[in-house]
């Protein structure tokens, strides 16, 4: 199951007045969630005796396969992490010093449909293995990029240049630019995350 979170995307989610990442994979006998408010991680991984079991104790009324109600989890999950939202369904979410419970109040055959993800502190591994290490990645192919996208605009300075010595000139003013200081961008780029870090 956690092999399978790794391909899974962060999508944010808003629960009251919490902001939160999360993401999920279902499987066909089980589950694994992550989420995070970026000081702390939980998870929970719930296999199919689990899934069962919990299910018989919230919704006495249905009786259903497990892989029917991972189904029906799935259903309201995506959704929300997709950012839309059902009417018919209602997501709290209660921390407490031992982690973090997620509440799912819905409906099913028209019954009502209750689930409680209880989510306990993710432990150090799976957090640098789905955060720090991605985010450590991505930083890195963004410098990279930043700095490729630097040389290249220094190169057509030059090359601007090189035709303006030549006698060249531009048939429309508006598309004059000015020289690229790469110094000054980092220094703009530089305030601008420790902004929006603050």
């Amino acid at each position: 199951l956690e092999s399978s979170l790794l391909t899974q995307p962060w999508a944010s989610v808003r629960f009251g007045e919490s902001t939160f990442l999360a993401k999920v994979f279902f499987g066909d006998t089980g589950y694994i969630l992550l989420i995070s408010d970026l000081s702390s991680v939980w998870y929970e991984s719930a296999d199919a005796k689990a899934v069962e079991q919990r299910s018989k104790e919230l919704n006495k009324r249905l009786t259903v396969h497990v892989s029917s109600f991972l189904n029906r989890l799935r259903n309201l999950m995506c959704p929300l992490l997709a950012g839309q939202l059902d009417a018919t369904t209602a997501f709290s979410c209660h921390r407490s010093p031992r982690g973090l419970s997620l509440h799912v109040k819905s409906e099913l055959a028209g019954l009502p449909f209750y689930w409680d993800f209880h989510c306990c502190p993710a432990p150090l591994e799976m957090v640098f293995r789905h955060l720090v290490r991605p985010l450590i990645q991505m930083n890195l192919a963004l410098q990279r990029q930043v700095q490729e996208l630097s040389s290249l605009l220094l190169q057509k300075d030059a090359e601007i240049e090189d035709y303006r010595d030549s006698g060249a000139t531009l048939s429309r003013d508006r598309l004059q630019t000015e020289p690229f200081k790469e110094e000054m961008f980092q220094q703009n780029f530089l305030a601008e995350v420790r902004t929006g870090a603050s």
